[in-house]
């Protein structure tokens, strides 16, 4: 019977909807482009956050992300991959730091595929959303639970990471924080280069 998993996948869902709070790459990543380039490209962004969080969700389903970690080198080459994206995310910001005159607003300056790829590109370097979600399926899937119970978590997590990340989107593109960026702009973006600078930092040195 399905509805007797329904437990185990609610708090599997709760669980993942805690990593929210915390602001990693993918959301400062959000937060800066929608200040930056409006709410389109911002929403962009977190569509491809999105959907990195449901092929993450959906290769820890299928066994693939467990294999993976059983080897270090596949953890190592991911973790290489994850460093350098975030170094260069933050010598973006702090490029931009540098420059004397705001930069323009442009909603489609950027090409929103682009956007989407970047946030795709964001979510599936962090070796830690493996472990993330491998920790999160085993709870959510039991030893006897059904195939649809898997598809539910799949599709579950994947709609919560869109709607969480375009809420973001949304609030930061909104004319009061345009605003403040505007006047602000080359503390923000020196506080974000430090911030992804840190996060490379932090998963440089951990253990992953």
């Amino acid at each position: 019977m399905i509805a007797e998993h329904l437990p185990n996948l609610f708090f599997a869902l709760g669980i993942f909807s805690l990593g929210f709070v915390a602001i990693g790459p993918n959301i400062l990543a959000v937060m800066g482009t929608s200040m930056a380039r409006g709410r389109s490209q911002g929403a962009a962004l977190a569509l491809g956050v999105g959907l990195g969080s449901g092929i993450w969700a959906s290769l820890t389903v299928a066994g693939l992300a467990t294999l993976m970690t059983a080897y270090a080198g596949a953890m190592i080459v991911l973790k290489i991959f994850g460093v350098a994206y975030l170094l260069w995310l933050a010598f973006k910001a702090f490029r931009s730091a540098a420059k004397p005159n705001p930069a323009a607003m442009e909603a489609g300056a950027a090409d929103g595929r682009n956007m989407v790829l970047r946030g795709l590109t964001i979510q599936m370097t962090n070796p830690k959303a493996a472990l993330q979600w491998i920790a999160i399926v085993a709870i959510g899937l039991g030893p006897n639970a059904p195939w649809q119970i898997g598809l539910m978590l799949v599709v579950s997590a994947m709609i919560l990471s869109i709607l969480v990340h375009v809420a973001y989107a949304v609030t930061f593109s909104t004319g009061p924080v345009i605003a403040f960026y505007t006047r602000t702009r080359r503390w923000i973006e020196g506080t974000l280069g430090a911030l992804f600078t840190f996060a490379a930092f932090k998963l440089a040195t951990s253990r992953v």
